[in-house]
């Protein structure tokens, strides 16, 4: 695998992944779907609904560390250094 090859990839992790980030945002900033959700997930485990909001909030920005750290930053080295 060339450089080229790594660059492309890294970047439609990137892209793909900051899509589904900013989905998952959108979701829960409007308030669509994220009743079904917590139905669903209530279900198996039971907790109120201000801690599932805590627990998804938390867990959107593990993500974004993630995504941050395995894809963009290795994007960005992989531009500098071509």
């Amino acid at each position: 695998m060339d450089i080229v090859m790594l660059n492309k990839f890294f970047m439609w992790c990137t892209i793909l992944n900051l899509g589904l980030l900013v989905l998952s945002f959108l979701m829960v900033a409007s308030g669509f779907g994220i009743d079904f959700v917590y139905r669903i997930h209530s279900k198996w485990f039971p907790m109120p609904r201000d801690t599932f909001n805590t627990v998804l909030y938390l867990l959107i920005g593990v993500y974004q560390i993630f995504i941050f750290v395995f894809n963009l930053v290795p994007w960005i080295t992989l531009v500098i250094i071509k």
